[in-house]
């Protein structure tokens, strides 16, 4: 026989606590990929100049931008959708 072993319970504070969180470091990280980008744009950085560096800048905040507003979101999709 294969007997499964018991399933432990589910804390569902815990788990919603560790969902927050992650949100939260998703959304941090998006607002300095935003500051990132817009340094370059200010030309802060010796390593990126010029339009190279106007170019990189406005692809990092449109990224930054991105991961602020709509993966938060679209983690929240998910969560919803697994239930637990």
């Amino acid at each position: 026989m294969t007997d499964m072993p018991p399933i432990p319970p589910v804390d569902r504070e815990k788990i919603a606590r560790q969902r927050h969180f992650a949100i939260g470091l998703f959304r941090l990280s998006g607002a300095f990929v935003v500051m990132i980008g817009f340094l370059a744009i200010m030309q802060r950085f010796s390593w990126v100049q010029g339009d190279k560096a106007k170019a990189f800048g406005a692809i990092m905040v449109v990224v930054g931008l991105f991961q602020f507003l709509v993966v938060p979101r679209l983690m929240l999709a998910l969560f919803k959708r697994t239930g637990a």
